[in-house]
C-alpha cells in the first residue's frame, strides 16, 4: 500500500521537460530585463532631476553674503550675462557667482587638469591610464607651484579682486550643496572650495596648452636633425617663406592679381551649407570620450595619438579707409581645442568707470578678449621661444655639473590620490634649469631640465584688469607690457579710428640660440635677460590700413632677435591679407566672411603638382587618372562635401611618409609618443614640402624613385588604395576626415541622454591652412567682430553657449550660428541690454 501512495504522488510531480526549463529561463529572463529596465528608467528620472535642479536661477531675487550692494544681473537672449555692480570687488565677486551658475564643474575640472588632479575623480581603470599619466606630467611640470606663486606676487589691488572672484564662486557652492551640477554626482564627489591659486592655475594650464606643443617640437627636432644631417634638416625646419607678412612690414599690392573668393552681398551674412554625410564612429569608451573635454595637447597623452594637427588662430584689424562706416573693424578668431562646455564664456562687466564686453575663461575673472566703451583688442598665439631643454649630467650621487662643480638636485615629493587604487608617489627632481621632463618623452634616457618663462619669479601675470581699463593705445600697451605668458600677437583699434598691434611676452636673450636641447654643464647657453618690450613688433597706425596676423611670422627681415623658433606656416596670414587687399569697403559682414573663408592656396599647389606628375607618367592606372580629372579643375575651396581636397590631404600624408620613412623609420599609426617618420612634426611643414617640390629636391627623392614625378603619381596611388576609399573615388568626402565630434563627455555616453549631450558627429569645411582653420578636435573658439563706429552693431559667439548644463536652453544655443556660419550682436550700451533682456536676477547684499 505504501507502495502504491509513493507512485500516486510521483505521478502528480510536473516533467521538467526541455521546453518546460526553457520557458522557465524565459522568464527568468524577462524579470531580470524588467528589473533592469526599472533600475534604468529611476536611475535616469534621478539624473534628469538632478540636472533640471541644477539649473541656475535666472529671475528674482536671490541673497549672497559677501556683497556691499546689490548687484542686478540681466540674461540677454542668448543667456549672456550683462552684470551691472556699484564697485569693482562687488563685480568680480558676481562675476564669480554667475561662472559659477553656468560652468562650475568645467571650472573644477579646468583646475584638476592643471594641478595633476584628474586621477582623484577619475579611476585610471575606466578612464584609461593617460589620465594618470597625465596627472604625472602635470607634477612634473609644477603648475601648481607656478600659480601659488604667482599669487604671492600679486598687488593688492589684484589679489582682492581676484578674492572677490573666489568668493563669489564659493558662495554659490555653499548655496547649493544639494543642486550642484550633476557630473559632480555621476562622479561621487564635491567641488573644493575656489582659491585665487586655482584661477591662476587655470591661467598657467592655458599658457602650457599653447607653449608646450614646441617643447615637444625642440625634442624631436634634435633627434630629426641627428638622422639626416644638418644640411637636410636646415631644409626640413626652415623658418620662413615667401608667404610671410610680417604685419610691421608693408603687405604687397595684391590688387593687381585679386584673390579668388566668393562674392559676399552687402550687409549679408553668409551661411555655411553643412552636408549630412555618414562618419565613422569615433569615442565609444569613456577614456576617449572623456578626453574630448581636455585641451588637444593633453588629448595626444589620453588617446594616445601623436598626428593630432593644432592650427592657431587668426585676428586683423582695419582702418577706417577701408570699412563702410569710416571707423575701425577689428576681428579675432582664436582656434584652439573644443570642448563641451566649450572653453569660453560670453559676458558684460559694468561697475563705476569700468564698462566691458567680450569672453574669458572659465575660472579666471575679467575679460580676456573684447571691447570697453573706447578700445577693441584679439589675440592671437606668438609661439616664441620662452623655454629651453637643456641636458644635465649626473653622477652616481644625485649630483649635477656646473660651472661651479656638482651641485645636489632639489627633489618635490608629489603625491597623487588615485580612486580606486593606491595613492603614486612621485619625485620629482629639479636643477639650477628647473624639472628634469625626461618622462614625459617616451624612450628618453637622459635627464632633460626644462627652463621655462613660467618658472622665472614675478613674471607669470593674468594682466586682464588693466587691459580691460586701457583707454587709449598707451595704456593698452602698458597693460599687456605684463602679459609675459603666453606670449600674444596683440590687435588694437579704438573710437577715434586708431588701429595697432604689438607682440607681447618675455622672450629670453641668449648668447646663442640652437633651437635644439643644450648642455646644462656650463654657462654657454645661459639666458641674459629679456627682449625690451619696446623692441617687440609693434606698429600704430600703418599707412596701409590692414594689419592681421595668424600665427605666422611676425619678424621683419633684419629683426635683431630670436623671438621664435618655429613660426605656422603662412598660408592663413597670406589669405587674410589678400581678402582685406580688395578695393571695396568692409562690413562687419565681410569680416566674418574672412573667417569663413575656406580656400587653402597650399592644397591646391599641391593638387595642381599631382595632376601634372599624373599626366607626365606613362602607364598611369586608370583609377589614378580618375583622381587627376577629380583635381584638374578644383578650385582650392576645401569643401565637406567634396573629393578634391580628401584625395590632396591623404596623398600628402602618403607623400611625406615615403619621403622621410626611408630616413627617419618607420611608426605605427597610434602610438604613446611620437616615433619614426612622425617625429617631423612642427608648424611650417608645408613650407618644407612647397619649396621641395618647386626645387625638384632629389635629396628626399626615396630609394629606387628618380623623378617627383613618378613619386607624386605613386603617393596619389597609395592614397586611393587604401582600405577606407570607396570605389567610386567621386564619393569620397573631405568632411568626413574633418568631422568635429562635440558632445558632453559624460551625457554623451549615457543611454537616454545622449540627445541632449551635444550634436555629436558633424562634417565641417576647411582644413589646416585655412583661414577657417578645422580638424578633428579643434577649430575656431569664437568669431568675433567689433565695431568702433556702433559697438553694439559687435558680433560675437561662441562654439557651444554660456551654460554647461545640457538643459538649458544656452548650452547649445550657439552651435547653430557657429557651425551654419552665422552670427549675432553681443548688446551694450544700457538701452540695447534693455531691448535683448530676457531674464533680470538681483544678487542681494542682504
Amino acid at each position: 500500500m505504501a507502495a502504491k501512495m509513493a507512485s500516486t504522488t510521483l505521478a502528480f510531480e510536473p516533467v521538467k521537460t526541455p521546453r518546460g526549463r526553457r520557458r522557465l529561463w524565459l522568464r527568468l529572463l524577462l524579470a531580470l530585463v524588467g528589473i533592469i529596465g526599472v533600475v534604468v528608467a529611476i536611475a535616469g528620472w534621478w539624473l534628469y532631476s538632478a540636472t533640471r535642479a541644477a539649473l541656475p536661477q535666472l529671475d528674482g531675487t536671490v541673497n549672497v553674503a559677501g556683497l556691499s550692494a546689490p548687484v542686478r544681473v540681466v540674461r540677454d537672449t542668448h543667456g549672456v550675462p550683462h552684470i551691472t555692480a556699484a564697485n569693482l570687488k562687488d563685480l568680480f565677486f558676481a562675476q564669480g557667482y554667475v561662472i559659477a551658475q553656468d560652468r562650475l564643474w568645467q571650472m573644477d575640472m579646468a583646475r584638476r587638469v592643471a594641478r595633476g588632479e584628474l586621477s582623484e575623480i577619475l579611476a585610471p581603470s575606466l578612464f584609461g591610464e593617460g589620465v594618470l599619466r597625465l596627472d604625472k606630467q602635470q607634477r612634473i611640470l609644477g603648475l601648481r607651484k607656478v600659480a601659488e606663486e604667482s599669487v604671492a606676487n600679486l598687488s593688492p589691488e589684484k589679489k582682492r579682486y581676484f578674492e572677490a572672484y573666489a568668493a563669489g564662486v564659493n558662495a554659490y557652492i555653499a548655496s547649493h550643496k544639494d543642486s550642484l551640477p550633476p557630473e559632480f554626482k555621476l562622479l561621487r564627489y564635491e567641488p573644493k572650495p575656489w582659491t585665487p591659486v586655482d584661477s591662476y592655475a587655470v591661467g598657467a594650464q592655458m599658457a602650457e596648452e599653447l607653449q608646450f606643443e614646441f617643447v615637444r617640437h625642440e625634442w624631436a627636432r634634435e633627434w630629426v636633425t641627428a638622422h639626416v644631417g644638418p644640411k637636410l634638416a636646415s631644409e626640413l625646419y626652415v623658418n620662413t617663406s615667401w608667404r610671410d607678412h610680417p604685419p610691421t612690414a608693408t603687405p604687397p599690392d595684391f590688387n593687381e592679381n585679386p584673390p579668388p573668393t566668393p562674392e559676399v552681398e552687402e550687409g549679408a551674412i553668409p551661411r555655411l551649407q553643412v552636408p549630412h554625410l555618414p562618419t565613422e564612429g569615433r569615442y565609444g569608451t569613456p577614456s576617449a570620450a572623456f578626453s574630448r573635454l581636455l585641451p588637444q595637447w593633453i588629448r595626444e597623452i589620453i588617446d594616445g595619438r601623436s598626428d593630432l594637427l593644432v592650427a592657431g588662430s587668426n585676428n586683423w584689424v582695419v582702418s577706417g579707409a577701408h570699412t563702410a562706416t569710416g571707423k575701425p573693424l577689428l576681428s579675432n578668431d582664436m582656434h584652439l581645442a573644443h570642448r563641451v562646455p566649450g572653453i569660453w564664456h560670453e559676458s558684460h562687466l559694468t561697475a563705476p568707470g569700468f564698462d566691458v564686453a567680450g569672453v574669458t575663461f572659465a575660472g579666471v575673472p575679467f575679460i580676456v578678449v573684447g571691447h570697453n566703451q573706447r578700445i577693441a583688442w584679439g589675440f592671437t598665439n606668438v609661439g616664441p621661444a620662452t623655454y629651453d631643454l637643456y641636458v644635465e649630467n649626473f653622477n652616481g650621487n644625485g649630483e649635477y655639473q656646473t660651472p661651479a662643480g656638482w651641485q645636489k638636485a632639489q627633489h618635490r615629493q608629489e603625491v597623487i590620490h588615485v580612486a580606486g587604487a593606491q595613492d603614486v608617489l612621485i619625485d620629482v627632481v629639479s636643477t639650477r634649469h628647473g624639472p628634469i621632463i625626461s618622462d614625459i618623452f617616451k624612450g628618453e634616457t637622459r635627464k632633460l631640465a626644462l627652463k621655462w618663462t613660467a618658472y622665472e619669479p614675478g613674471l607669470v601675470d593674468i594682466p586682464f584688469l588693466d587691459v580691460d581699463r586701457a583707454q587709449n593705445w598707451d595704456e593698452f600697451k602698458q597693460a599687456i607690457a605684463k602679459f609675459s605668458i603666453p606670449s600674444q600677437n596683440g590687435v588694437y583699434a579704438d573710437v577715434d579710428g586708431n588701429i595697432g598691434y604689438i607682440a607681447t611676452g618675455k622672450v629670453p636673450l641668449r648668447k646663442e640660440t640652437t633651437c635644439l636641447p643644450v648642455s646644462g654643464a656650463d654657462d654657454a647657453h645661459e639666458w641674459n635677460g629679456y627682449i625690451p618690450f619696446e623692441q617687440m613688433p609693434q606698429v600704430f597706425n600703418p599707412p596701409t590700413g590692414i594689419i592681421a596676423t595668424a600665427n605666422g611670422r611676425v619678424t621683419p627681415d633684419g629683426y635683431p632677435y630670436t623671438l621664435a623658433c618655429e613660426w605656422t606656416s603662412s598660408e592663413r596670414q597670406q589669405r587674410i591679407y589678400q581678402l582685406l587687399s580688395k578695393d571695396k569697403k568692409f562690413t562687419s559682414a565681410d569680416m566674418l566672411g574672412v573667417e569663413l573663408d575656406i580656400y587653402s592656396a597650399f592644397d591646391q599647389f599641391l593638387a595642381q603638382r599631382f595632376v601634372y606628375a599624373i599626366d607626365h607618367t606613362k602607364n598611369a592606372s586608370s583609377r589614378v587618372k580618375q583622381a587627376a580629372d577629380l583635381l584638374r579643375n578644383w578650385d582650392g575651396q576645401m569643401r565637406a562635401d567634396s573629393a578634391a581636397p580628401r584625395i590632396v590631404a591623404d596623398t600628402h600624408h602618403e607623400l611625406v611618409k615615403m619621403m622621410l620613412e626611408p630616413k627617419l623609420g618607420g611608426s605605427p599609426l597610434k602610438l604613446q609618443d611620437w616615433t619614426g617618420w612622425r617625429r617631423y612634426q612642427w608648424e611650417n611643414e608645408t613650407t618644407w614640402l612647397e619649396n621641395t617640390l618647386l626645387r625638384q629636391d632629389k635629396d628626399f627623392l626615396p630609394p629606387g624613385v628618380t623623378s617627383y614625378n613618378d613619386l607624386l603619381t605613386a603617393a596619389v596611388d597609395k592614397a586611393i588604395s587604401a582600405p577606407n576609399v570607396p570605389s567610386d573615388l567621386a564619393s569620397w568626402r573631405w568632411g568626413n576626415e574633418t568631422a568635429l565630434h562635440l558632445e558632453h563627455p559624460l551625457f554623451g555616453i549615457l543611454p537616454g541622454f545622449k540627445r541632449y549631450a551635444g550634436p555629436g558627429i558633424v562634417p565641417q569645411s576647411g582644413g589646416p591652412t585655412t583661414v577657417r582653420a578645422v580638424g578633428d578636435g579643434f577649430g575656431p573658439s569664437e568669431r568675433y567682430t567689433a565695431d568702433l563706429s556702433n559697438l553694439d552693431a559687435t558680433t560675437l559667439n561662441i562654439t557651444t553657449g554660456d551654460s554647461g548644463n545640457i538643459l538649458s536652453p544656452y548650452f547649445m544655443d550657439h552651435f547653430p550660428a557657429w557651425i551654419g556660419g552665422t552670427t549675432f550682436t553681443l548688446p551694450f550700451s544700457k538701452d540695447a541690454v534693455e531691448k535683448a533682456k530676457a531674464h533680470t536676477l538681483v544678487l542681494s547684499s542682504q
